[in-house]
């Protein structure tokens, strides 16, 4: 049965305040819970799996800060070596030898890349892959697919048309039509399609970029075979292909989703964990590729804050815990576990409600499907019932991201104590939603 909803009294009178400061009240757009019941919930602290709000409530964290904190939140490792550094100084604008260490930590346990640059951002690290592509190329057109996100750059910013292959439509005011007419976008999982459009823009394709584990619009996941197809296709007509994994890296696995795959992508954007919950990005390739970045080639990117020395301190603390033997194993079966507990209680009961999983990444969707591999399969109706199914687990101290297009993360910090009382809360969860929608 339906409890209670939670005091959100001193969170609502905090949202009233910052809706006077901020557009919507927020600096990030889910962050409104617009797709959800109730209003914003303003957390105070963080403490390994859980979290509080300003009002006091308690909750076992599925959002994990959108995914960087795969240790939890306020890690002993990440917060000590953050607290030595920041006695030295925060920030230079110069270099340390912080970077070269992080650095040398990410390419001595990555096959993929030879050279990184570090940013700031996620955004930033894909809006500079793409000026590099299209440098290294000689070329303009961007090539992406619906249902992939990949920040608020401009030329990105972009959704489908009408037909097969089509040239992007502005999804922002404020994205000139020039800018978005450079980006063509199409369907995931569509072989034609994109052989189509190598055929209808031959020769003028920089990059095609893909979340090689699409997780920004529910989770998508792609065949391995659909994967190589696109690394072919790309190689055929010197098109550079970008994996952005601002997700993926470093949380399915050290080295992502390149090595998951064994596909060798020419660029590879990264971000949120390489920070430790601070913020960072990266992008990297070969040596060859990155040597034309600036000051030794003619693509230019700079940032006053790239490689700021907390970022790196927070980023080598918390990659450092990861390559400890057994950590991707002892996270992954617990991910696993916990997904097939839901998958078998779900079953029993006949709900048309599926959980898709890849490492320690998941995704409820109220499907009877038994895959999702693109936006279009994605039935909008069915986010009342994750609405709905939101409130109960808030109710019940469980946290997940406010929008049932949004991933959760499972974490070191996650016992199976909290999973236990994770898996019963869905479960009353999800008795309440079905027996409400019969």
């Amino acid at each position: 049965m339906s409890i209670p909803d939670i005091s959100r009294e001193k969170s609502a009178a905090l949202y009233d305040k910052a809706k006077t400061y901020f557009p919507g009240g927020v600096n990030s757009p889910v962050r409104a819970f617009k797709s959800v019941y109730g209003t914003p919930l303003f957390i105070e602290k963080g403490d390994g799996s859980h979290i509080w709000d300003a009002d006091g409530n308690e909750f076992i964290d599925f959002c994990c800060s959108w995914g960087p904190l795969i240790l939890g939140h306020n890690h002993s490792s990440v917060r000590e070596k953050v607290m030595e550094v920041m006695q030295k100084g925060m920030s230079f604008g110069a270099p340390t030898a912080l970077e070269n260490e992080l650095a040398e930590l990410i390419l001595s346990n990555n096959r993929f890349i030879e050279k990184i640059r570090f940013v700031s951002s996620g955004t930033e690290a894909v809006m500079s892959a793409i000026r590099l592509a299209r440098g290294y190329t000689k070329r303009d057109k961007i090539l992406k697919f619906e249902g992939c996100y990949h920040g608020h750059t401009d030329s990105l910013l972009v959704k489908a048309g009408s037909g097969l292959v089509t040239f992007g439509e502005t999804s922002s005011a404020g994205v000139p039509k020039a800018f978005a007419d450079e980006t063509i976008v199409i369907s995931l999982n569509d072989k034609e399609a994109l052989q189509e459009a190598f055929n209808e823009f031959k020769g003028q394709i920089a990059a095609v970029i893909i979340e090689p584990v699409p997780a920004n619009n529910g989770l998508l996941l792609q065949t391995p075979e659909y994967l190589e197809y696109l690394r072919r296709i790309c190689t055929q007509n010197g098109t550079m292909l970008i994996f952005d994994e601002v997700i993926s890296g470093f949380r399915i696995g050290f080295e992502g989703a390149a090595a998951y795959y064994n596909i060798q992508p020419d660029i590879i954007t990264y971000g949120k964990i390489i920070g430790g919950g601070l913020p960072v990005g990266a992008y990297g390739a070969s040596a060859e590729v990155m040597d034309h970045i600036s000051p030794v080639g003619s693509v230019y990117q700079a940032g006053t804050l790239s490689g700021n020395p907390v970022a790196m301190a927070a980023g080598i603390a918390q990659l450092t815990e990861l390559l400890k033997p057994g950590f991707y194993d002892e996270l992954h079966t617990k991910t696993a576990h916990f997904v097939k507990s839901i998958q078998e209680f779900v079953a029993n009961r006949s709900y048309n409600f599926k959980v898709f999983t890849i490492g320690s990444v998941f995704w409820f969707a109220f499907t009877d499907r038994t895959g999702i591999s693109t936006a279009e399969e994605i039935d909008p109706a069915s986010m009342l019932k994750f609405k709905e199914m939101h409130r109960e687990l808030i109710n019940r101290g469980i946290y997940l991201g406010p929008s049932g297009y949004e991933v959760g993360f499972i974490s070191a910090a996650h016992t199976m104590a909290d999973l236990e009382t994770t898996k019963t809360a869905i479960f009353d969860s999800l008795d309440i939603v079905f027996k409400q929608g019969s």
